[in-house]
């Protein structure tokens, strides 16, 4: 296998960890935070902070790396309008997760602390940042759907 394909096995496997992970952990934080159940939600929570430091991290950083390597190895400018949009797409998407990341820490932790004091009623910013956090989600998905399309159809404007 050459080097190209094994960069564009890399890019493909790590775009669908980061897309993939991100929708999961979304799904599962969005319905147990609707269902109220508190025991899920604490473990939800965990779980969700937990698969963005082991999937969503890694992969944002192998993005980049293996897109710009295929872009240079391929010889496509930088400025080729369907490269140029990927990169603005994935960095506003980037923009959004960074403050859904430290969301959900705070968000597991106020879990945490109310689990530790034996109490399942969460303090009303619990509420405000689980709002915050799906309506940063929503774009920042939205943006990786843009993304996986110009990357797919690398169509010429």
């Amino acid at each position: 296998m050459n080097t190209y394909l094994l960069l564009k096995t890399l890019h493909v496997l790590s775009s669908v960890l980061l897309v993939g992970t991100g929708f999961g952990s979304a799904f599962y934080m969005f319905f147990t935070n609707r269902s109220k159940q508190f025991k899920a939600q604490v473990v939800v929570a965990r779980l969700v902070v937990l698969a963005d430091w082991c999937f969503t991290t890694p992969a944002v950083i192998i993005q980049p790396l293996t897109g710009f390597a295929m872009v240079h190895m391929a010889g496509w400018p930088l400025s080729t309008p369907w490269i140029m949009w990927s990169f603005v797409l994935y960095l506003f998407a980037g923009a959004c997760w960074l403050p859904v990341v430290w969301l959900q820490i705070r968000m597991k932790a106020m879990l945490e602390v109310a689990d530790a004091n034996n109490t399942s009623t969460l303090p009303e910013l619990y509420w405000r940042y689980a709002k915050i956090w799906e309506w940063l989600g929503y774009p920042a998905f939205i943006a990786m759907i843009g993304v996986y399309f110009l990357m797919v159809n690398k169509p010429s404007f």
